[in-house]
C-alpha cells in the first residue's frame, strides 16, 4: 500500500487502495444486514407472514429454530406446487432443496434473521415483535372481515372529527363550517352530474361543482363499551374442532387476536380485556394472546373449569373501568367442575356429605411455574381454596349453585353475561341455558371453527345496538 509521502507525477491523480481485513469485512456485512440485507420479494414476505400466523397460534409455541424449519418447509412446498407438470418424488425433493437454497444464504437461520431485521420478529421465546403482532393479526382480521362482508356493518376506521367518533354510511347536505374531511366525494360528484342533466347542461370535465352539490357523512357520538372475554383454558380445549386442522384453543386465540385489533382500529374508545381461566383465573395481556395454552392435567389440578373464578376476576376488572356498558363473554367447552370455598363451614358440610371430596389450594411453586411458563399471574385474591368435582355429563349441585350466585352478583352490578359454547355436551347446554335465565343473558352453541366470525359478529352487533339505544332516548 503506498504511503502518503509517495511522489506522484505532476498532473496525475493519486488513488490509495486500502485492503479490508476479515474483521472489517465482517463489520461491513453486519452493517449491510442491519440496513435490511437482501430484500424479500413482497409475495414471499406475504407467504412467510401467513405461515408465521399459523405457527404462532399453535398450542405449543415453536422455538425460533423450529419456526425457521417450518418457514423453510412452507417455502419449499410452495415452490414445489408451482412447478409445471407431474414429477417424481425424488425430483421434487431435489428441486425443492435447490429452491430452498435460493431463499437461504447459508447463515443457519436466514429467514428468521431477515424477519428479525425487518422488525416482525425478535430473538426471544415470545418472538413476535409489536410490529409482527399488529401486522400478522391484521391479516387474520382482514380474512375474517372479508368472510363477514364488513361493509354490512358500516365500519370506517376511527378518526377524531369532532362532531362524533363514529362515521356512518349515510350522508347529509354539507353545511359551511363543517369538517371538510367528512365530505362524501362520490355522492357529491354524482349530485353535480345529476344537476347538470336536470338543467339540460352538457356534462364535461372539469365538472362545475356548486356548494349545494356537496354532501358529508353523518357522524354519531360513540358509546363506550367494556368487555371481558373469559377463555376456558381447561385441558379439553386442546381437542380438535373436528371442522378443521385447529384445536379449540387455537381457534379461540385466532378469534381473540383479530377481535383485539378490530377494537383497536375501529373502536379505540372501547375497552377489551382477556381473562384465561381453569381452576383459577388470570388477566392476559393482548400481546400474549398467541402464546395462550391450556393447563396440563396433573397434580396442580388447574385444568378444571371454574366459571366463578372467571366471573370474579372479570367483575373486578370492569368495576375499575368507567364505561357505562359492561359485559362478560364466557367462551367454554365444558360445564363448571370447580368453585371457591369461601367459608370453612361450607367445606365441612361438603365433607360430611361426600367424605372423599377433593379440595385444592395452589402452592407458591405452582404459581411461580405458571407465571414463568405461561406469563399468567393467577388471581388468588378472589379465592384460594377450590372445590373440585368433575362429573360425567352432569354438574355438581354445589358448584352449579355457587356459579349461578356469582353470575347474579355480576348482573346486580349491571354487568351483562353471555356464553358461547363450543361443545355439544348436553350437560353444558342445559346448565348454561339455566344460568343465562337468571342473568337475562344469551347463550350460543357454535361450530368451534367459526368462533372468530361469531365473536366479531357478536361484538359488532352488540356495539351497534348499544349505539342505537343510546341515541333513541
Amino acid at each position: 500500500m503506498p504511503s502518503p509521502s509517495d511522489k506522484v507525477p505532476p498532473g496525475s491523480k493519486k488513488f490509495v487502495y486500502f485492503a479490508l481485513d476479515d474483521d472489517s469485512q465482517s463489520q461491513q456485512q453486519q452493517q449491510q444486514q442491519e440496513k435490511g440485507g437482501s430484500e424479500l420479494p413482497k409475495d414471499v414476505l406475504d407467504k412467510l407472514l401467513k405461515a408465521i400466523g399459523r405457527e404462532a397460534l399453535r398450542e405449543k409455541t415453536p422455538s425460533l429454530q423450529e419456526l425457521e424449519q417450518s418457514l423453510q418447509n412452507a417455502m419449499s412446498q410452495q415452490m414445489s406446487s408451482e412447478q409445471q407438470g407431474q414429477q417424481q418424488e425424488k425430483e421434487q425433493q431435489q428441486q425443492s432443496s435447490q429452491s430452498g437454497s435460493q431463499v437461504q444464504d447459508g447463515d443457519g437461520m436466514p429467514l428468521v434473521r431477515q424477519l428479525i431485521q425487518k422488525g416482525y420478529l425478535k430473538d426471544s421465546p415470545k418472538w413476535l415483535s409489536s410490529k409482527g403482532f399488529v401486522n400478522i393479526g391484521g391479516r387474520i382480521l382482514s380474512d375474517v372481515m372479508k368472510a363477514l362482508k364488513a361493509g354490512e356493518y358500516g365500519m370506517h376506521e376511527t378518526h377524531d372529527y369532532g362532531q362524533g367518533s363514529i362515521v356512518l354510511d349515510t350522508s347529509k347536505k354539507y353545511e359551511p363550517g363543517d369538517d371538510i374531511r367528512l365530505l362524501n366525494v362520490p355522492k357529491s360528484l354524482l349530485n353535480t352530474i345529476q344537476r347538470s342533466f336536470k338543467d339540460g347542461k352538457e356534462v364535461k370535465l372539469p365538472l362545475q361543482i356548486d356548494m349545494e352539490d356537496f354532501e358529508e357523512y353523518e357522524t354519531m357520538q360513540d358509546v363506550r363499551v367494556a368487555i371481558v372475554y373469559c377463555i376456558d383454558l381447561s385441558s379439553t380445549m386442546r381437542y380438535s374442532t373436528m371442522y378443521g386442522d385447529m384445536s379449540r384453543i387455537e381457534a379461540a386465540k385466532r378469534a381473540l387476536w383479530s377481535l383485539y385489533l378490530l377494537n383497536r382500529k375501529f373502536f379505540p374508545s372501547d375497552s377489551v380485556y382477556i381473562v384465561g381461566f381453569g381452576a383459577l383465573a388470570s388477566k392476559v395481556l393482548p400481546q400474549d394472546i398467541p402464546y395462550l395454552k391450556t393447563f396440563e392435567p396433573g397434580s396442580d389440578f388447574l385444568h378444571y373449569t371454574n366459571y366463578q373464578a372467571a366471573f370474579r376476576l372479570a367483575s373486578k376488572i370492569l368495576q375499575k373501568d368507567g364505561a357505562e356498558n359492561k359485559r362478560i363473554v364466557l367462551v367454554t367447552d365444558g360445564h363448571p367442575s370447580a368453585c371457591f370455598i369461601d367459608d370453612k363451614s361450607e367445606q365441612d358440610k361438603i365433607l360430611s356429605q361426600r367424605p372423599y371430596s377433593h379440595f385444592y389450594t395452589p402452592d407458591k411453586d405452582t404459581l411461580d411455574t405458571v407465571k414463568a411458563n405461561q406469563s399468567m399471574n393467577l388471581d388468588v385474591a378472589s379465592g384460594e381454596l377450590v372445590y373440585l368435582c368433575y362429573r360425567y355429563r352432569q354438574v355438581d349441585q354445589y358448584i352449579g349453585e355457587r356459579t349461578i350466585v356469582e353470575a347474579k352478583k355480576c348482573h346486580s352490578m349491571k354487568i351483562d353475561i353471555d356464553t358461547i359454547m363450543i361443545s355439544e355436551e348436553d350437560s353444558l347446554l342445559g346448565y348454561v341455558n339455566e344460568m343465562e335465565k337468571y342473568v337475562k343473558g344469551r347463550s350460543y352453541y357454535i361450530n368451534p371453527a367459526e368462533i372468530d366470525k361469531v365473536l366479531l359478529t357478536d361484538y359488532l352487533s352488540n356495539k351497534k345496538q348499544q349505539t342505537i339505544r343510546s341515541h333513541s332516548y
